[in-house]
């Protein structure tokens, strides 16, 4: 694998290969760290690169990554086991339960209510769909202050915005109330209930939920990456808001809990969660999915979880029917692709019934080294089954890098190939904006907004250009 990361294939049926070293090098990413799992068993665990851009210290597979999203799934399991012990309940108001804050009311409280489960699975109505963290030394907020949006908080308040149950929209406020909730109703500090309840009984030794983290543990983590490719400052953002996004973690301890979850909804396993918990767990909600995790429609058995924080990009990927999965960790803003392009190759060479979506594609990669019109010429030969975000992120890597009429071209051929995406459009306005041409760039985002109304940002950008 290292020597063959991908095989891109070229419209004129030539193929580009690349080595992993080359794809990091390539893509600006100091280090990834995997865990493949085969048979319910860590079949491998591998680290590549270096713990910082500039730095000469090697990763390991104890390196530390932050987890990011992938806390969410984690985050669940505790709250479920508060259910299975009756300190939480997954039906009835939060507010019941909550002490210290509660979920302000409003017209769409009025039928139906937050409840656990709808915070677990993004149907309970709540706002805020992420955070960026905090710089390390800056002012942070205590969870009430994060909820209620009030400084030195800076993120908006989580509140209702429309019916609880109605429909899916993914709310990293939602799982901060989660938080709150298993703290005001154990007594215990939120790192150490996860600790006790969740970390340790999974044999997660190499984990914490601790923000900022103790000394000794710091010395083993990685630091984060930009976009731009410098250090997100202090090496790293801090997480109050530990439920949704601030695990540090390595891919063998993550792999180590998706093969408990795995065992335990087979009835194999009984650590934290039990078969019955399992069942709510994995029961699809009404207009929503999973407790924690997001299923994989062409894949069944599979349940997955991705996450990105400032610097940082993870992802867990697990079948509990096959008992194959893989976890992934890079320190890296444009980690994303490099981590699709490994577990691709390692579920190919391992012999997986994985369905990846078709051939290895790496739009982004074959712009980075070989240009805009060779990048045409491999998403011509996987379009079949390629995505309109293929063309969109080389884009946005060749205009991070300074590229915009390299980028423009992949914009271009976008809009042909999606003409009904508002997204498109507006990818194509801001890359003209970036190269000074206003007339194209106000033209693409009418466009764009004809096709998405609600796009805020072109509305923005629109006024800022008038």
């Amino acid at each position: 694998m290292e020597a063959t990361l991908a095989e891109l294939p070229l419209s004129d049926g030539s193929v580009l290969r690349y080595s992993l070293a080359e794809a990091m090098a390539s893509s600006g990413i100091p280090a990834i760290s995997f865990a493949a799992i085969s048979r319910f068993e860590i079949a491998v665990a591998r680290a590549y690169g270096v713990t910082a851009v500039g730095e000469l210290t090697k990763v390991t597979t104890r390196s530390l990554f932050q987890a990011a999203s992938v806390s969410k799934p984690v985050t669940a399991t505790g709250a479920l086991a508060l259910v299975r012990r009756g300190k939480l309940d997954l039906d009835n108001n939060v507010n019941d339960r909550l002490k210290s804050w509660q979920v302000p009311d409003n017209e769409f409280t009025a039928k139906e209510k937050v409840t656990l489960r709808r915070l677990m699975s993004h149907t309970a109505g709540l706002s805020v769909h992420g955070f960026p963290g905090y710089a390390i030394g800056a002012q942070r907020p205590t969870v009430q202050q994060i909820l209620d949006g009030s400084p030195p908080a800076n993120t908006a308040p989580v509140r209702v915005v429309f019916e609880p149950g109605s429909r899916q929209e993914y709310s990293g406020g939602g799982i901060t109330v989660e938080q709150l909730m298993m703290s005001d109703v154990t007594g215990k500090a939120f790192e150490n209930l996860m600790r006790d309840t969740v970390l340790q009984p999974m044999g997660m030794r190499d984990s914490t939920f601790a923000q900022p983290l103790p000394d000794g543990i710091a010395l083993r983590t990685t630091a984060g990456t930009l976009f731009d490719g410098t250090i997100v400052p202090g090496r790293s953002h801090i997480y109050p808001e530990m439920a949704a996004a601030g695990l540090w973690t390595t891919p063998t301890d993550l792999a180590r809990f998706a093969i408990q979850t795995a065992r335990a909804r087979l009835g194999q396993a009984d650590v934290v969660l039990d078969v019955t918990m399992m069942e709510q767990m994995f029961q699809k909600v009404p207009n929503g999915d999973m407790l924690g995790f997001f299923s994989d429609p062409k894949n069944p058995g599979v349940f997955t979880h991705n996450g990105g924080n400032a610097g940082f990009r993870s992802l867990l990927i697990m079948n509990s029917v096959t008992g194959n999965g893989i976890t992934v960790m890079t320190n890296a803003d444009g980690g994303w692709g490099l981590m699709e392009l490994l577990s691709h190759r390692i579920g190919t060479l391992s012999g997986w019934t994985h369905d990846f979506g078709g051939p290895a594609r790496a739009v982004w990669l074959v712009a980075i080294t070989n240009g805009a019109n060779m990048a045409l010429s491999h998403f011509e030969a996987v379009r079949s089954t390629a995505q309109e975000s293929d063309l969109n992120e080389a884009g946005r890597i060749l205009l991070a890098k300074g590229r915009t009429d390299e980028a423009i071209k992949l914009y271009r051929r976008n809009v042909e190939v999606y003409p009904t995406s508002g997204n498109v459009y507006d990818s194509l306005a801001w890359a003209y904006e970036v190269a000074g041409d206003k007339a194209q760039a106000t033209s693409n985002y009418r466009l764009s907004l004809g096709h998405n109304p609600a796009n805020e940002n072109a509305l923005e950008r629109l006024k800022a250009l008038e």
